[in-house]
This record gives C-alpha cells, structure tokens and sequence, in this order.
C-alpha cells in the first residue's frame, strides 16, 4: 500500500496560482509556477516566494541545552548568540553526516536555553529519533509540525519586507527574532538556499494561507517551485543531503571544514564523530580522500546530471557527480561532484571530462560557487 503525500498548509493555495505539483521527500509541492528559469532569473534580479514547509522545525529547550547539543555536531552552540543563527551538521560516531541543518537561539527562559532546528524533509524521523536517543531526558524537544516556513529570497526582499516588518531589516545576516509581519507572528530569520539575500518565516499552519497572500501581493513578488530552489542553491555551490553529502561523506571531503568551530578542532571527543571527522581535517591527504569540486562544461554540452561519471582526460574514472544541472544565470551547463583529494584544481582548460550518455565532453574545474553570493553584509544600506 503506497502512503499519501503529506500536504504543506499551502498546498490548495499553489493549485490556486497554477503550480505544477510534483511528489518530493513524501510530501507533494510545487515544481514550478511560470516556468523554472523564469523564476530562478526573477529571484535574482527580484524577490520570490518559496515554500518550505515540508522542512522539519524542531525546538529544544532546558538547561543546557545548548551544551548537549554541541556534542552531536561540530559548531559553536555554546558561544552563538541570542537572536543568531548557525548552520552545522549532525555528525555520526564514525563522522558520517547524519544531516545539516539551521540552529536559531531563541532569547532564554529563565535558566533554560531554547534552541529552534530547521531539518531537512527527508530526514525529518531520523533526526528527531537521534536526537531523543542522545539527549538528556530533561531536556525537552519538540516537534513543530503545526507550523509552516516559507522563504522570500532575492535583491528586493528586504525592500518587500520592510513595510511590513520594519524591524526584520535590521537583522544581520544569519540573524533571526520574534516579530509581526503585517499582523501575523513570525518567527524571521534572515539566511537562504540561493545565494540571494532573503527572509525564512516561521509561522502558525492556520496563518500561512495568510502570509503567502500578504507576501504576494507586494510589488515584485512572484512565487517559485523546487525546480528554481534547487537551480538556484547548485549556483550557489550549496551542498543537497542525499546527493552531495550523506551518512558516508566526511564533512572535510564536502569542504565543509568552516562549519567546525577552531576551538573544537583539537578535541577529538568533543563531538560525535570528532575523532574521524579531525583526524580527515589534520590528513586531507590520506589514501582515498575525496573532495567535492565544481565543473563548468562548455556552451551547448548536454547538463551532466548526477550520477554522471568524472574522467581524467586519458579516460578513466576518477569520480561522480552529485549535483548538476544547466545554470540559468551562466547560461552554461553546471555540476558537484567528488573527486580524488589529489587532482588539482588550478589547471586552466580542460580539466577532466564528463560522461553523458555514453558521450565524453570537457569540464572545467570550478571554483565554488560558480555565482557570487549576495548575501546582506554588515552596515548594509538600508532599503
């Protein structure tokens, strides 16, 4: 018997604005509006609306929280600010990622640190049994199913935003807080998955009908299926799970090495999985180390989708690719793959070639990511 698709509060609304509705981690949510590459472009030079109610949000509350937190994942738990976000990733014992995800600290309750956890779809029932299984039992974690999150992203969000929420454009980058958004509550956090500056807005199911109308209806603001998201986040070099990172990749080989915070890189207990995780850091060298690159393949080449072979030029395999796809914004076709730890990334033309049915073409090794980011930098100009 094959189950349901689970349904995001705003599924009868993307029927109602003419999405084409397609099944994705075990929930049903829209491809597409307009057309891919028309949203992908109009997100990076507007504002689009996505939904990404099927993320898993979670919230972890007690004293210290934070501390038994940090010891399943590498980043700065303890240290992050009241009102800040971070990205980390959720680390096996033998330094697999189990997940990555955003951990928002929300303002204390007394004694008690309340921590809220944006998880990936897919992952939604694993990581909540993880997490139980390691956490101390006074602790208390809470699965947020009766809300929704949605994410306005592109140039002019900030400027969409600010008549409706003028304290959400103070926040920094990564920043997130408690407001009104219009004359519903939200929870605003200012990251994304496009590499465009944008709002994610955690608020009630019942309210999110509301929201998307509120959001839509502002000058600018089109909405945007899965198709541009995940165009959008390849451009922007960021990692899929399930494609370029899962429980058998390292974060070191995913070039994730940003996300272990320096003080804890000397401590091999300091989080689970540290031990493999610091040992691969400290011997990026070591026999069958990978890293994860980026190819650019020439004009008119067909998109080298993942599972596509990576060849040296003398023809044989050296590694796959996880992510590709035909960039929008470079006109040229683009991919993620893993690659031996020791080819070299500064060769010019030519580098290796890609395996598309049964044809070779040429890919450049690219430097990450293939478009600059744009995310608000500090002392922004106000819109």
């Amino acid at each position: 018997m094959v189950d349901s698709p689970l349904l995001t509060p705003l599924y009868h609304w993307h029927q109602a604005q003419g999405a084409k509705l397609v099944p994705f981690a075990g929930w049903q949510m829209p491809l597409q509006y307009a057309g891919i590459v028309a949203e992908h472009l109009h997100t990076r030079s507007a504002a689009s609306l996505f939904d990404v109610s099927h993320m898993g949000q979670l919230l972890l509350t007690g004293q210290g929280a934070d501390r038994a937190l940090e010891q399943l994942l590498p980043g700065d738990i303890v240290g992050l600010a009241e009102g800040r976000m971070r990205y980390s990733l959720l680390t096996l014992s033998h330094g697999g990622i189990l997940d990555d995800l955003m951990v928002v600290r929300l303002p204390s309750q007394g004694a008690e640190s309340r921590l809220h956890l944006v998880i990936n779809a897919a992952r939604r029932q694993v990581d909540e049994a993880h997490l139980r299984a390691h956490l101390l039992p006074d602790l208390q974690l809470e699965a947020l199913n009766s809300r929704a999150l949605l994410a306005l992203q592109g140039p002019t969000a900030a400027a969409v935003l600010a008549p409706l929420s003028p304290k959400a454009i103070d926040l920094p980058f990564m920043g997130a807080a408690e407001l009104m958004v219009g004359d519903i509550p939200c929870l605003v956090m200012r990251s994304g998955y496009t590499g465009e500056d944008g709002f994610e807005l955690s608020c009630a199911a019942d309210d999110a009908v509301a929201l998307a109308d509120l959001l839509i209806a502002q000058d600018g603001v089109l909405p945007a299926g899965l198709g541009a998201r995940d165009s959008l986040r390849l451009e922007a070099g960021l990692c899929l799970y399930g494609h370029d990172i899962d429980e058998q990749t390292n974060p070191m080989e995913a070039g994730l090495v940003w996300t272990i915070a320096k003080h804890r890189r000397d401590d091999s207990q300091g989080f689970l999985g540290a031990a493999s995780v610091l040992s691969a850091l400290k011997n990026k060298a070591a026999a069958g180390a990978r890293q994860r690159v980026g190819l650019t393949l020439a004009a008119g080449s067909p998109p080298a989708r993942e599972g596509a072979v990576i060849e040296n030029l003398a023809g044989q395999p050296i590694g796959v690719v996880t992510s590709g796809g035909f960039s929008p914004s470079l006109q040229l076709p683009i991919a993620m793959g893993y690659v031996p730890a020791d080819v070299p990334t500064d060769v010019t033309e030519g580098d290796v070639q890609v395996v598309v049915r049964s044809n070779r073409y040429l890919a450049k090794l690219s430097p990450l990511p293939f478009v600059p980011t744009r995310y608000v930098k500090p002392n922004a100009t106000k819109p």
